[in-house]
């Protein structure tokens, strides 16, 4: 009897089948432990950045903001095997935040306004999100908890 839920499936297909998934899950998590080595890695450095120049200024606290969105992101996938769309929209808030802080004196009003829209537009995004999720939960935002 072939255990295959799928139609047409030939024995031995879901050994196949599982082999390939257990390899794709050895990659994934090869992947997730190099960006987060690395993260922690970059962290490091602009902290002895910091601590050589004896200067901590905004952007560098943004930096390593960045830095923990993402590890947060590696630790929340690791966890619970899922990635909110938030945490990326998180990290670009602070990406375009960042860079208009940096060329605050250097930019044009046109690429200010463009970057504070971009701001508002992923935080309209995250607002989206986040009362589609309270209004609408998954099993998964219930398991999860939807509040986090």
């Amino acid at each position: 009897m072939n255990m295959d839920k799928s139609p047409g499936a030939r024995p031995g297909q879901s050994h196949v089948r599982a082999r390939v998934e257990s390899f794709l899950g050895m990659v994934e998590l090869a992947g997730l432990v190099v960006i987060g080595l690395a993260t922690t890695f970059a962290m490091a450095q602009e902290g002895w950045k910091v601590a050589a120049m004896g200067v901590f200024s905004i952007t560098d606290l943004l930096l390593v903001f960045l830095y923990l969105e993402v590890l947060a992101m590696v630790v929340r996938y690791l966890r619970l095997g899922q990635l909110p769309v938030r945490f990326p929209l998180y990290i670009a808030m602070v990406s375009l935040a960042r860079d208009l802080i940096l060329r605050f004196n250097e930019s044009t009003e046109f690429h200010m306004l463009a970057l504070c829209a971009g701001v508002v537009m992923l935080a309209f995004g995250v607002l989206i999100l986040r009362y589609g999720q309270y209004r609408f939960p998954s099993n998964d935002d219930r398991e999860a908890g939807a509040g986090e």
